[in-house]
C-alpha cells in the first residue's frame, strides 16, 4: 500500500515526494502527467521558454480574458511543473499578501511563513541578512550584468524620483515597499533551477519513492467521503491505485478539474456531467490571476537584446508591477508589461465535459470590475511616464481607454484560487489551513490553487514555500 500518492510533479509536488520520503517507512508514489524530457538541455536554459506549439512539455487552454477576448494559456506538463518553462522569476509574496491571507483563516502570517521561506532558498546575494536562507534547494540569484534596456529602465526610474529595492525578498520595515529593483532568480549558471532538479532528483534513489511519468490521473476513487485511489491512463492502457493519502498538486487548473471530475463540485453542474456527488464544494467558483498590459515599443536596434534572462528589473508601484522585459518579441521591438496585481475581478472554472482529455471551460472575467479598468488606465499612464524618460525610445501615444485595454489585455498566466483556503464556515473554502479538502479524508491539495487572496508577487516562489510549509503537516 501506498502511504502517499502524489498527484503532479510540479513546482509543489516535487518538493512534497522530496520532504516525505526522508522517513525510509513512508512510501511517496509520484504521478505526473507529462513526458520524460529526452532533451533536458533545453529545459535547463534560462534564456529560452520552451512553451512554443511544438513543445511537448506545457498544457494549453483555450481561455476567455474578457467578452470577446480570447487566448490560450500553458502550464508546465513535464517534472517541475512551470517552474521547469518560465522565465525565472523568484520573488516573495508580501506581508501585506499574509496578513491578508491571515483574515481568511490562522497559520498564514508573514512570520509564520517566514521560516520556510528561508528554509528552501540558498540566497547568493542578500543570504546574510535577515529572513534570508543560504542552505535551501534553490538558489536565488539577480543579475550581476543587466541588459542595456534593463539600465536605460533603472536610470529612468531614478529620475523620476523612485527608489531603488536592492532586495525584493527582504523581510518587512527595511527598505521601501514602491520602488525598483532587480529580479530574484532561481537561476545559476545561467540555468533554471526547478524544484524538479533542486529537491526531486536529489531523492530519486531513494527505495521508497517511485516517480512514473505519462500518467493521466482520470479520478479520485471514495469509499464514502474517504478517498481511497485513483483511476489513471498510462500508455493507452487504464489502471488504479490504491492509498492511504493522497494529495494533488497538478496546478490551478488540473487540481481544480481532477476533483471535480471525481465529484467535488457543485452537485448540479456535476450532475449535469453524469458524475455522481461525493461532496459539494465551490472548487473553480471564482479564481484570481494578474490582468497585464502590453505596451510594445521601440528601442535603438543596437541596444536591443535577442537572447538573456526574459525580465532582468520590475517597478512596484503598490498593487501595479511594470515589467521591461529584456528580450524581444518581434525583431526591434520591446514590451513593456503592466501587471494588476491585486485584482477585483475573479475568474471562473467549470468542466466543459467528464472526459479528462478535455480542457475545461476558463472565463478569466477580467476588467468586470471598474476599479480595475481605472487603476490600470492609471497603470499604464505611469509606464508611458517611464518610457518617455528613457532615450531613443519610440512609443506610439493612444488614449487608454476601455476599448484600448481590451485591444491590448493579457494575462500574467499566474491563475491561483480554484481551490481556496479557508474554515469549515467559509462558503467560499475548499481546503482548510492544512490544505486538507473539506467534507473529506485522506484528500489533500497542495499547489497554488489553495491561495485565497491575489498575490502582490509572481507565484513560483510562494507555491514551493506551501509545499514546504504543508510537508510540516503531512509528515
Amino acid at each position: 500500500m501506498i502511504d502517499t500518492l502524489i498527484i503532479g510533479g510540479g513546482s509543489a509536488g516535487c518538493v512534497l515526494a522530496a520532504r516525505l520520503s526522508v522517513d525510509p517507512e513512508h512510501r511517496v508514489q509520484l504521478l505526473e502527467a507529462g513526458p520524460v524530457s529526452t532533451d533536458p538541455a533545453v529545459l535547463l536554459d534560462a534564456t529560452r521558454m520552451p512553451i512554443g506549439h511544438e513543445s511537448p512539455w506545457v498544457w494549453r487552454y483555450p481561455v476567455t480574458l474578457a467578452g470577446e477576448v480570447t487566448g490560450n494559456i500553458v502550464r508546465g506538463k513535464v517534472i517541475g511543473g512551470s517552474g521547469a518553462v518560465n522565465g525565472g522569476y523568484f520573488v516573495r509574496a508580501t506581508a501585506a499578501d499574509f496578513a491578508a491571507w491571515s483574515k481568511e483563516l490562522d497559520g498564514w502570517s508573514f512570520d509564520a511563513v517566514l521560516p520556510a521561506y528561508r528554509r528552501l532558498e540558498r540566497d547568493h546575494d542578500f543570504g546574510d541578512q535577515p529572513g534570508h536562507g543560504t542552505t535551501g534547494p534553490i538558489p536565488v540569484r539577480r543579475t550581476a550584468v543587466p541588459a542595456p534596456l534593463s539600465c536605460e529602465f533603472a536610470s529612468a526610474c531614478t529620475a523620476l524620483g523612485l527608489p531603488l529595492i536592492p532586495d525584493l525578498n527582504a523581510v518587512p520595515g527595511t527598505g521601501p515597499t514602491d520602488g525598483f529593483g532587480p529580479v530574484p532568480w532561481n537561476i545559476e549558471d545561467g540555468r533554471r533551477v526547478d524544484t524538479g532538479s533542486a529537491y526531486l532528483a536529489p531523492a530519486l534513489a531513494r527505495p521508497n519513492l517511485t516517480v512514473t511519468s505519462a500518467v493521466l490521473v482520470t479520478r479520485i476513487r471514495f469509499h464514502g467521503t474517504r478517498a481511497i485511489g485513483v483511476d489513471y491512463m498510462h500508455e493507452g492502457k487504464s489502471g488504479a491505485l490504491d492509498a492511504d493519502r493522497i494529495v494533488l498538486c497538478a496546478g490551478a487548473i488540473e487540481s481544480a478539474a481532477l476533483l471535480l471530475r471525481s465529484g467535488i463540485g457543485d452537485p448540479e453542474r456535476l450532475r449535469a456531467l453524469d458524475i455522481p456527488v461525493v461532496h459539494p464544494a465551490p472548487v473553480g467558483a471564482g479564481f484570481s490571476d494578474h490582468p497585464e498590459i502590453g505596451i510594445d515599443y521601440r528601442f535603438d536596434p543596437s541596444h536591443s537584446t535577442a537572447e538573456g534572462i526574459p525580465l532582468e528589473y520590475v517597478l512596484e508601484l503598490d498593487d501595479v508591477e511594470i515589467r521591461p522585459y529584456a528580450v524581444t518579441f518581434t525583431p526591434y521591438t520591446q514590451r513593456l508589461g503592466v501587471a494588476l496585481m491585486r485584482p477585483h475581478s475573479e475568474g471562473v472554472l467549470r468542466l466543459r465535459s467528464a472526459d479528462p482529455t478535455v480542457p475545461p471551460h476558463i472565463d478569466y472575467r477580467y476588467l468586470s470590475e471598474a476599479a480595475d479598468r481605472i487603476r490600470l488606465r492609471e497603470a499604464v499612464t505611469a509606464a508611458r511616464e517611464i518610457l518617455h524618460a528613457i532615450p531613443l525610445v519610440h512609443a506610439p501615444e493612444s488614449i487608454p481607454d476601455d476599448a484600448w485595454l481590451h485591444a491590448n489585455l493579457a494575462t500574467s498566466q499566474h491563475l491561483s484560487g480554484t481551490c481556496r483556503m479557508g474554515g469549515a464556515d467559509d462558503e467560499r473554502a475548499v481546503v482548510d489551513e492544512q490544505c486538507r479538502v473539506h467534507g473529506t479524508t485522506g484528500l489533500s491539495v497542495v499547489d497554488l490553487s489553495v491561495v485565497p487572496v491575489p498575490l502582490s508577487r509572481g507565484p513560483q516562489a510562494t507555491t514551493v514555500l506551501i509545499a514546504e510549509r504543508v510537508a510540516e503537516y503531512l509528515t
